[in-house]
């Protein structure tokens, strides 16, 4: 049932107008190619035929398939999207995704660190080494900033002003902000620059600000690969998602007003950021201690 022609300028849309990530085109272009798969199994010829019953059919298709949540709330967005642009270039006169509700989702609190673990993550790299001050500048960073990996990876040298410990950076839809590091942070970052980026780099010229043995932009999955290596200090496995996570939420433990952390992760949406304002039981402990009156009365005796 698929239009090549239409799907393909869709594409484009998303990267020229959207300015979506390759993450986001790449996920979109499968979840469609899967619907679109499911619908010509039943006999839908085009766009136009594929209604309410259609995508009702799908979504119990996808849970009988034992789909998390959340890839099912994916995959409708990414048919809501198309259908959006459909609309708009008026190939379609409605979408059938329009009042289509998506499951809704077990709200998780994100994992993070201890503060004693991700000191420890961030000092294990080898600093007698070039990639090891590249590692530790990494680390530093992505704890420091709460930067997104995909912010990380594009990042070159002209966005860092270490006199003034700010960087900017061109998060989701290409929206510009300005993110604070602290003095280890940029004590890493001003090692690494001047000493393992030019011995990384062997003479190449690059804007990169990280850069792998070959002179060459590092790449998100080799991100993954350096936590997984450091993640034994640990004995906790990570991803680059958790040093987001914990920089939030060490901001907020420590009393950072929950707009300011929106702003410094980037989010559109304030909603995204007050998953965050979970505290730690260490942290929930202190408080309680410090402020129940009854906690504080000497074995707990009322007068």
């Amino acid at each position: 049932m698929q239009n090549e022609a239409v799907f393909n300028k869709y594409l484009a849309f998303l990267v020229a107008e959207k300015n979506a990530s390759p993450y986001t085109v790449r996920n979109y272009t499968r979840d469609l190619m899967e619907f679109f798969t499911f619908a010509a199994g039943k006999q839908i010829e085009t766009l136009k035929d594929v209604n309410k019953l259609t995508l009702r059919a799908y979504l119990a298709y996808l849970m009988e398939q034992k789909f998390a949540k959340s890839s099912i709330a994916r995959k409708l967005s990414a048919i809501r999207s198309f259908y959006r642009y459909l609309m708009r270039e008026e190939l379609v006169t409605a979408s059938p995704a329009a009042t289509t509700v998506s499951p809704r989702l077990d709200r998780r609190l994100p994992s993070f660190l201890t503060v004693d673990e991700a000191k420890r993550l961030v000092e294990s790299p080898d600093l007698s080494q070039p990639h090891g001050q590249r590692d530790r500048a990494l680390l530093e960073l992505l704890y420091a900033s709460g930067l997104r990996v995909s912010e990380l990876v594009n990042m070159n040298l002209d966005q860092i002003n270490l006199a003034t410990n700010e960087i900017r950076v061109w998060g989701k839809g290409s929206k510009e902000r300005v993110v604070l590091i602290g003095t280890p942070a940029a004590r890493a970052l001003n090692d690494y620059i001047n000493q393992g980026r030019r011995e990384l780099l062997g003479g190449k010229k690059s804007n990169a600000l990280f850069v792998n043995r070959y002179g060459e932009r590092i790449l998100a999955r080799r991100v993954q690969k350096i936590l997984t290596k450091y993640s034994r200090s640990i004995n906790k496995k990570i991803h680059p998602h958790i040093l987001r996570h914990t920089f939030a939420t060490h901001l907020l433990d420590g009393g950072a007003d929950l707009k300011v952390v929106q702003e410094l992760l980037g989010h559109a949406d304030l909603s995204s950021t007050q998953i965050y304002t979970h505290v730690t039981r260490s942290q929930a402990r202190r408080i309680y201690l410090a402020a129940h009156p009854m906690a504080q009365a000497e074995g707990g005796q009322r007068e």
